[in-house]
């Protein structure tokens, strides 16, 4: 649980930088170069031959799905998103990890229609300000979608977890999973990104040492850890706790504006559909 809580405070710091200190610069791109740094973060610790392979191939697609295609969703968002918005549209994430945790063991309930419910009325309080806002929609379905792919990773690892075999190190294959993630997004990049003409100042480029080695790197392998000492409940909610961080660290130290009246309802709704989703 300490390291979930961790976790939460880095990562509330790192929507802001996202979209205030990178802006400009190609979302597919950065979303690949992050995961390049993650992936030579783990890579001094890789021990290929004390896996096997079939094992190694479902760590890959996991990351393909949890870190590679849910990042390229992710990074599209702060096109539409301001940071704030990014941040609160991952509430309803606790929604996406207990009914994928219902669905692998079989036993899903009739309240999580009511959850998700909410969670689309606390949205739509956002989006919906008197006029369609066709930006923000696109924000909050990429956020949605990048969700579900974070939610999906999450719950695979729990269930991957204990197949490693005895001895074996979480840090010596985490590698494999930023494996597949780099590869997912370097195969879009080559589609999107014109890399000769990407070109970052000092600050940019510090800004994604920062979030690529510590944020996506260390923080990602924390969390998948911290998910296996906790039940899918507590995990749950530990997926929200760095809403709020979020949203104020956006407003304060990245002096974002918003409507505050319009926040504080969208964030209770979404926050009543998870109370409702984990009710027992």
């Amino acid at each position: 649980m300490p390291l979930l809580l961790l976790v939460s405070f880095i990562w509330a710091f790192s929507y802001g930088l996202i979209k205030n200190r990178l802006a400009g610069v190609d979302s597919t791109a950065v979303a690949t170069l992050r995961l390049g740094l993650a992936f030579l973060v783990f890579l001094p610790f890789f021990r290929p031959r004390r896996i096997p392979l079939r094992l190694a191939w479902r760590l890959i697609a996991l990351g393909t799905v949890q870190f590679g295609v849910m990042y390229l969703l992710y990074h599209r968002s702060f096109v539409y998103l301001p940071s704030f918005a990014v941040g609160l549209f991952t509430l309803p994430m606790p929604l996406y990890v207990a009914f994928a945790d219902a669905v692998v063991e079989r036993r899903v309930h009739p309240r999580y229609v009511l959850a998700a419910f909410l969670a689309l009325l606390g949205a739509a309080v956002i989006l919906f300000n008197g006029s369609w806002q066709r930006g923000l929609l696109t924000g909050f379905l990429l956020m949605q979608a990048s969700n579900l792919c974070f939610a999906i990773g999450q719950i695979a690892w729990r269930r991957i977890r204990p197949q490693f075999p005895a001895g074996v190190s979480d840090a010596s294959l985490f590698a494999l999973p930023y494996a597949g993630a780099v590869v997912a997004c370097g195969l879009a990049s080559l589609a999107f990104v014109d890399w000769t003409a990407l070109h970052l100042s000092p600050s940019q480029t510090w800004s994604l040492l920062y979030l690529g080695t510590l944020s996506s790197g260390v923080c990602f392998f924390w969390w998948n850890i911290g998910a296996t000492r906790v039940n899918a409940g507590t995990l749950a909610v530990f997926n929200n706790a760095k809403v709020p961080l979020i949203v104020l660290c956006s407003l304060v130290i990245f002096h974002e504006t918003a409507d505050l009246s319009r926040l504080l309802a969208s964030g209770v709704l979404m926050a009543l559909g998870v109370w409702v989703a984990e009710k027992k």
